[in-house]
């Protein structure tokens, strides 16, 4: 009887490491620089935007519905994520 196909894998034990092609690292790599950016910009933007809101004052954070507190917990929170 033929020993069934899975089982003569599970047997043989895990095969060779994947083989990375420079073709799909040159694919990839323009797309990984492409992320960076984007995610880069969007942490400048955050930035900027917690500065401008630091820059108010009370009555404008009163305008729009923040307080002093708020503002200083959002600016911290940059800190950290």
């Amino acid at each position: 009887m033929r020993p069934d196909h899975a089982a003569a894998q599970r047997l043989a034990g895990p095969g060779p490491a994947p083989v990375i092609r420079t073709e799909t690292l040159r694919r990839t790599l323009p797309a990984q620089c492409v992320a960076v950016a984007r995610w880069l910009g969007r942490q400048m933007e955050k930035r900027r935007s917690r500065l401008a809101l630091l820059e108010m004052s009370d009555e404008q954070l009163k305008d729009i519905g923040l307080s002093r507190g708020q503002v200083y917990s959002e600016f911290k929170r940059q800190l950290r994520n």
